[in-house]
């Protein structure tokens, strides 16, 4: 077909490919126009046709088209669909967040209208439940966004006062304060199996009832800091919604692989109700770890004591607590968090440094890497936190991970594994390093070494230097560790990779 035939036919990724050219070439719309001028005047667009071409509402001339093409020195033809190039046609999201890009073309199948009616029905089929979903739109815009949430932070300021290790008799009286009634209950942890057939124990840690009582269980008393966060949950919806769709249950070790309401029946149907809810109840969590962890006093705490975990003890929260507001108050904020139950299960995922998740969390996955951190307390539980140094494959690339990870037991008998961690390849080249060689270097030694090896001396000075400047005391543990090569799943194993 020639040029002229498929030019409509197959434009599809046109408008796509021109745009991404253009941002990585660090051209404006204006800039890209007066280049075209500068080659043939007669069809260079205007800007405002350059934008409806990237916009995907105008397919431009042969013509012109050539006349782009020579901008960028590429064929004409490298601009339909026939060559994708996927590595230009994908947004650059840079590395911010866990979730990968994708070109929305053709543009009319991505429509309002169409996504709304082919959602539901993916949900559908796929035996995914409305509110799961409503929680990963919600992490992709968390990590999208790098935990950056001030309306929530100034919200929990103005009620705690940037009071860090609130007691609770504080929460207490803060709940009270607004017009909620506190009592107490008894109900003991339930075995249950969940939808993997993986037994686990579930407890209702309390629940709320309209107008304004919460019912705390007795089984809290010996946790306090899971006492404080509910609370503290609970003053975020009176803050933040005025009780209005107050999440009625909050729990530990439920069955689902996801945040839900254990009372609640599954159901694949997408509604308002669903994100709403979702998004309010993630609202009031993020502001629970606010109003627990205050961000200056907090970060101010972690500075004096390198970011250990068991500084939580002296903020009087749980490690998780502590652990998920690290990734909010940091100065640097190429961080992720994983709270495991176990193979396939997480509890919650935060990936501000596009790390890919260690194992599927909604099916299960066969073939997971079991040299995760979190694979190897799982399977041997340990006293105390342990660092590793993590050599992992990102868009093709290596990339340099530190993560601490810590064994608890959560109010309901369940054993989890909380593991915290850093890309550290943006601070390497911050300090005017070159993290690409250096992380091919460690790739090569842990391969050479059935996929771990001993860092060289050379680049433990470096990664020290880094680990002082970011002043995260396990950082520097971790680089007298062996390094380790890890994969997103066992699939294809980076260690037996002779590249």
């Amino acid at each position: 077909m020639s040029l002229s035939k498929s030019l409509i036919r197959q434009s599809h990724f046109l408008g796509t490919k021109i745009r991404n050219l253009r941002k990585r070439n660090h051209l404006t719309m204006e800039d890209l126009s007066a280049r075209c001028i500068r080659v043939n005047p007669e069809y260079a667009p205007s800007v405002s046709y350059l934008s409806m071409i990237e916009r995907g509402k105008r397919v431009p001339s042969i013509d012109m088209l050539e006349v782009i093409a020579e901008v960028f020195q590429k064929d004409p033809a490298w601009f339909l669909d026939d060559e994708p190039a996927q590595q230009d046609i994908t947004p650059d999201k840079g590395n911010r967040g866990g979730i990968s890009g994708m070109a929305l073309e053709p543009s009319f199948l991505f429509s309002k209208e169409i996504l709304q009616i082919a959602i539901p029905e993916m949900l559908s089929q796929t035996g995914i439940t409305g509110r799961q979903f409503a929680h990963l739109l919600i992490r992709a815009h968390q990590e999208s966004h790098q935990n950056h949430f001030p309306d929530l932070e100034r919200a929990a300021e103005e009620i705690g006062l940037k009071r860090l290790n609130l007691s609770t008799q504080d929460l207490m009286d803060i709940a009270r304060s607004m017009g909620l009634t506190i009592r107490w209950v008894s109900e003991a942890p339930k075995d249950v199996v969940d939808e993997l057939g993986v037994n686990a124990k579930q407890v209702v840690t309390s629940f709320f009832e309209p107008p304004g009582s919460i019912y705390l269980n007795e089984l809290l008393k010996e946790y306090p800091t899971r006492l404080k966060y509910d609370l503290a949950v609970y003053v975020g919806h009176c803050v933040l919604h005025s009780k209005e769709g107050l999440k009625g249950v909050l729990s530990v070790g439920h069955a689902n692989t996801w945040e839900e309401n254990p009372h609640e029946a599954p159901c694949a149907e997408l509604n308002s109700k669903h994100i709403l809810q979702a998004w309010r109840d993630f609202e009031s969590s993020f502001f629970a770890g606010a109003l627990l962890c205050p961000k200056v006093p907090f970060r101010q705490l972690l500075d004096r004591n390198g970011y250990e975990i068991d500084v939580h003890q002296k903020a009087g929260v749980s490690p998780s607590v502590a652990m998920r507001r690290m990734t909010v108050v940091s100065p640097y904020p190429h961080w992720h968090y994983f709270d495991a139950y176990g193979q396939n299960k997480l509890k919650a995922v935060y990936r501000g440094n596009g790390i890919p998740l260690p194992w599927g969390n909604m099916r299960k996955v066969q073939n997971p890497c079991q040299h995760w951190a979190v694979f190897r307390r799982l399977s041997e539980p340990q006293v105390g936190s342990t660092a590793q140094i993590s050599i992992l494959h990102v868009a093709n690339e290596p990339r340099i991970y530190c993560c601490e990870s810590v064994n608890v037991t959560d109010p309901a008998g369940n054993h989890r594994v909380l593991c915290a961690g850093i890309d550290l390849n943006p601070a390497i080249d911050a300090q005017g390093g070159h993290s690409a060689t250096i992380a091919q270097e460690l790739k090569a030694l842990c391969v050479a070494n059935d996929g771990s090896a001993v860092i060289p001396r050379n680049i433990q000075k470096e990664l020290t230097t880094i680990a002082k400047i970011l002043n995260i005391n396990w950082v520097e543990r971790g680089i007298h560790s062996p390094a380790q090569m890890i994969c997103p799943t066992g699939a294809v194993c980076s260690r037996m990779a002779q590249e």
